[in-house]
Parts: C-alpha cells; structure tokens; sequence
C-alpha cells in the first residue's frame, strides 16, 4: 500500500483486495441495504467493550468522558448520517491498517468466496469481518474522526472508495469514533427518524451499550411553538442472556445471533441456560447453519466471556474444546475476576467447569437437534460434521455421546444414517460394525475388500473424511459392538466349522502357487494368503496389524509426515479364474518367464485397487498392452496358461 505525505494530510492507496472488496460493495453485493447500520453499531460495541476492558486496569481513560455509549445523528439538510460511540478508538496507524486493509491472512480467501457465491450473497462479508466497508452501500463518501483513548491527537479517514483514502489531523474533544456517512441520493430514506428506530429496534436492540438516536420534538404550542433536538435512548441496553428465556422470543434471540457473529443467517439452534451450583454463570449457545472461512485455524473459537456483564475476551479458547469450535454465543461467569488472563484461565478450575458445562450443553443442543429436526441436523453434519469426529480421537468421555451423533454414508444408499439406526438393521449373527475407510464414496463403494460382507448382506459404513480413520479407531465400539475396518487384515468373518476346515483344504492346495507369489513379490507384501472376503475379484491388499489404510498413508504424505509403508498381505480368491489358471501354470511349468509378470500384474492391480500408486507405471503399461496383445492375436500360449477377464460370482458357480 503506497502512501503519498503532504504537510497536513496523507493519500494512501487500498490494498489490492479492499478495491475488489469495494468493488463489489459498491455493485450490491447486500440485497438488503440497510444491514450498514448492523455492521457499523456491531464495530462501534465492539469499541465500547474493548475500552471498558481496558479501564479494569486502565481506570483514567474514562476520564474525558465516563459515558460508555454509541450516538445516531441524522442531519437531513447536509445528507449525512453520522454513527458516534465514546469507546476505545483508534491512531494514526490503526486507521490507516483497519481501514485500508483486510488485516488477516484470509483476505485472498475473502475475495475468492465473494467471487464463487456472487455478489448477491449476503453473508460473506461478516464472516471475514469487514462490515465497516458496508457503509458504502447507501454513501458515496465516509469520513471517520477517531481519537483513541489516552491519546490527545485525533485524525481523519476519509474516502470516496475510488482506490485511495486520505489521513490528516483533526479535532476530537474526547475518544472514540465518529462515522460520518455522506449518502447517495437514492439512500436518503436512513435520515428518517422512524425508519433509524426500526431498524435499531430489529438489529440492534441488544446491544449492551445504549444507542441514543438524535430526535426532533416539538415544545410549546401556537406561536411559540418551536423544534429542538434531542439525543433518546432507542434500545433496551441490557445483556439478553441475562434475561428469563419466557421474555425473549426466537426472532429476538435470532437477532442477537446475527448481532454476534456478523452472519447473514439464522442458526439451526441454540441453548439460553444459567448455573446455579459451586460456580454461578450463564450461557447463550448457537449452533451456525454454515461455516465461516477459517473454521479449520487453530486459533478459532465462537465463544466470547464475560464476567459480571463485562466483556473480557473474545474467542475464548479455554471454554471451547477445538472440536466444538464452531459453537458461537457468551458464557457470562460471576467468579471470575474481571481482571482475569489468558494464564489464568488455563489454570482456572472456574474456567475447567464452565467448559465442562458448555460441552455437555453443546452435545444436548445437537442431540435435540438431530432428534426433533433431522433435516436441520443434516445441513450441521454437511457442515460440521469433520470437527465434531476430531472429539472422538480427543475426548474418551465423551465417546458415546459422540458416537450417537456421528452419520456416515452406507453401502444401502440411503443417504446418512447413524450408528444406532446401522446396529438396528445388523443381519442376525453380525458381530460387529463393518466399515470401509478411502477417499470418496466412488472409491470404496465397489472395493473388492467389501466382496464377502456384501454376499452376506451386511452393511458397510463408507468413511471418506481425513480424520474418519483415527475417528473409527477412538470410538472403537459403539452400543457394544466393535468397528472393524473391511481392510484390515484380521476381519474375522462368521463362519462354520465345515467352512474352517474347507478353507484349510484350499490353502494346503493352493500351497505352491502362494509360496511362488511370496517368493515374487518378497520385497513388496509381507504374506500371500487365500482370502475369505474376496467372491469377485482374484486377489487384494489388506493391512497388517499395525500398518495404516492407503488413502490414510498418501494423506501424511502430501502434509510432509510420510512414514515407511508396512508390507500389506496379499489374499488372493481361490475360485477365481485367473488364480486357477495361475495355479495350473505353476504346477505345470513354475520357471515360465510368464509366470512372474502375472504376479506382479495382479500385485499392481491390488495397488490400483487399494488407491495406492504403482511404483512403475510405464512397466505395468507394458505388460499389460504385452498381454492384451497375445489375447488380440490368438497366442500360441495354451489358454490355460493365459489369464482370464475376471468373472462374476455368477459366473464362476455356473463354470
């Protein structure tokens, strides 16, 4: 951002992504104009808080002005709309960086989602908190006079968004910020008196600051009846979780959300509850209907305290656990002392309570959520559910809570469903929770590892998210019956003591062609077996004790925390055709060069299968244009010795 100095005042131009934002302000990205006024009285509360906050510790920045409040002046004859507040204010350098900047690192994100939604969405700017720049919905120009508090010099912001601002020193007899609104011609309307109340009343009223809006009154009457001005209290100005939950309506308590969290949107659900036990505080929880841009920071909390109505922190990061992160509302203690730390907090056994409090009333909300309004809960889960599993590798209280909430896609395809409704319709003799774990439902859905439970009719859990691995593996059972992955290695498929002693016989038979493969592939698998789980396909990978699944393994590696790959086995399907040709091959003539390019063909076809890469894609390419080549032009090679296309089951109980 290039600035050019004069004696008295200093032009400065926009950074890159504040022009495209103002760009498509200024071109209606807010179908609703008037929400300028929500964004504006939203910062100045903000202000007012934080100087409240200070003067804990701070006590004579009150000094010039003990009043903590926000002042709506509309002057009709010079068109403007001036939005005032006595709190913290700001410097040279922080007008300069809050109001010509996007401050964070996801200004590029911002700008990115504007232009993917369109410019009619309206929820997009709150979430990245630019609301300031919503003035320009309804003004061509803004200036903004601030003097922060304990400072003697005020300055002016000024601009009319055509790519620069200017800075310059001005006159402020006390802190805080005046924003100065020089409207349109066609956005005059927000100099009535009546409709500024209205729209005090529906947005703000909550606000826990008065907002006092300049009226105009009559006094006297006849001849010497004149108007003057005068500065009325619109709002309630109280805390609403402060209030009995009978007197608040779900519009009001709506309104409040939107007042909160900067979103466009109504959330799916909330919780207004107050504690009454060893620790006296109240609460106000909102579940969003949409997640905001960084849901995934480290640093991301929705939930602000305060303590005797005083606010003290925003996005507490004490009272959230991070897999609740997307919970948004107030937690108001009356133990605390407002004079309280971040240092202190995490040593604070008030502070280990009242987190122990908000997660159970968060798990409530969702549980309440999923039962009464299940449609509802869906939109959450599309939205939230990722976070919500990360508790399952955190939290063990909170396992089976967790494990109620969780949904998953299945092989009935059906859309979501739970693990209580899964348990319900276990065919008679499952012993456990089978899932598949890979990187979309299209990958896993068709998995020759899913063969044998779907001969048996059972269903299979298709798990697709990052995290759902070490998900599985911390929820561990669920009303008594163990998840077990359909990859690994030890599944454990019910079977009689006829098809035990079958399977032996097969193996013993098939001793040769497996002892061949094992000796072909001894650096890549660590066992070749005779599978029971594959009806369709010849042969496939599982993982070993210890090992992790593929889509798992590529994962860490794309974030850098690679770890040496455990040898998979190789199970291989003794009815398949290309596995009793194989094994007749072998009896027959076990050096044929033939031999050891088909092993390595099905090893890289049980990679390809798995999601894991070929270590030399140009070979497998060879062998096998090589192969369709001898099968196009009728190979003298006896056709017992040439593999087959895999057959179906069907196919192979009829041959």
């Amino acid at each position: 951002m290039s600035a050019e100095t004069h004696p008295q005042r200093e032009t400065h131009s926009f950074q890159a992504e504040i022009q495209q934002l103002l760009s498509l302000v200024i071109n209606s990205l807010y179908s609703h104009k008037e929400i300028f006024l929500r964004e504006l009285v939203s910062n100045a509360s903000d202000a007012l808080d934080k100087l409240r906050f200070r003067s804990i510790t701070e006590p004579e920045l009150l000094k010039d002005e003990p009043a903590l409040e926000l002042r709506i002046v509309p002057d009709a004859d010079k068109g403007t709309l001036t939005i005032e507040d006595t709190g913290i204010g700001m410097t040279h350098d922080e007008l300069v960086k809050n109001l010509g900047t996007i401050a964070h690192s996801g200004s590029r994100e911002f700008i990115q989602a504007l232009a993917q939604k369109g410019k009619t969405d309206v929820q997009l700017i709150g979430q990245f908190g630019v609301g300031f720049y919503s003035a320009y919905l309804v003004a061509d120009r803004v200036e903004v006079v601030s003097r922060a508090a304990g400072e003697t010099a005020a300055w002016k912001w000024s601009s009319e968004a055509h790519g620069t601002f200017t800075v310059e020193p001005a006159e402020r007899s006390s802190r805080g910020t005046a924003i100065t609104l020089h409207l349109k011609e066609d956005q005059k309307e927000f100099l009535d008196e009546w409709k500024l109340k209205q729209l005090i009343t529906q947005y703000s009223d909550y606000v826990g600051h008065p907002i006092k809006l300049q009226v105009t009154k009559h006094v006297g009457s006849g001849d010497t009846q004149a108007t003057e001005t005068a500065l009325e209290v619109v709002n309630k100005a109280s805390a609403l979780w402060q209030r009995a939950k009978s007197e608040i309506t779900d519009e009001q308590y709506q309104e409040f959300y939107k007042h909160l969290t900067h979103d466009f949107d109504k959330p799916l659900a909330w919780t207004h509850f107050k504690a009454d036990g060893t620790q006296q505080f109240t609460g106000l929880l909102f579940v969003p209907k949409h997640p905001p841009f960084d849901l995934n920071s480290q640093q991301q909390r929705g939930v602000r305290l305060f303590v005797k109505r005083v606010f003290i922190m925003d996005r507490c990061e004490d009272l959230v656990p991070q897999w609740l992160r997307f919970v948004r509302g107030v937690i108001d203690s009356d133990d605390l002392p407002l004079n309280v730390s971040r240092e202190m907090l995490q040593d604070s056994a008030v502070v280990r309570a009242i987190r122990k409090h908000v997660v159970k009333k968060s798990l409530d909300l969702l549980e309440k959520l999923a039962k009464d309004k299940p449609d509802d809960y869906r939109t959450f889960w599309e939205s939230f559910g990722t976070v919500v599993k990360e508790g399952l590798t955190l939290e063990t209280e909170y396992r089976e809570k967790l494990g109620a909430l969780v949904r998953y896609e299945s092989s009935r395809e059906e859309g979501l469903t739970s693990l209580a409704d899964y348990v319900g319709r276990m065919k008679e003799g499952q012993e456990a929770i089978y899932y598949v774990y890979g990187e979309s439902r299209k990958a896993v859905a068709d998995s020759p590892h899913l063969e044998a439970l779907k001969q048996r009719g059972y269903e299979v859990l298709f798990m697709t998210d990052p995290v759902d691995e070490w998900a599985a593996q911390g929820l561990r059972e669920f009303q008594g019956k163990p998840l077990v992955s359909a990859l690994n290695a030890d599944l454990k498929l019910q079977s009689t003591e006829e098809e035990k002693k079958a399977k032996e016989q097969v193996s013993e038979g098939l001793k040769g062609l497996t002892e061949k493969m094992k000796d072909v592939l001894k650096e890549d698998v660590r066992e070749v077996r005779v599978s029971d789980r594959l009806t369709d396909s010849p042969v496939c990978l599982v993982v070993s004790e210890g090992g992790t699944p593929a889509y798992l393994e590529r994962l860490l590696k794309e974030r850098g925390k690679g770890m040496p790959r455990i040898k998979r086995i190789l199970e291989v399907n003794p009815k398949h055709p290309v596995i009793e040709h194989l094994r007749g091959l072998i009896a027959s003539n076990p050096s044929a060069p033939q031999v050891g390019e088909w092993i390595e063909l099905l090893h890289d076809q049980a990679l390809l299968t798995e999601g894991s890469p070929l270590s030399d894609p140009n070979r497998f390419a060879r062998r096998m244009t090589a192969l369709l080549t001898q099968v196009a032009m009728g190979s003298s090679i006896p056709a017992a010795q040439v593999p087959q296309p895999a057959a179906t089951a069907t196919q192979t109980q009829t041959s």
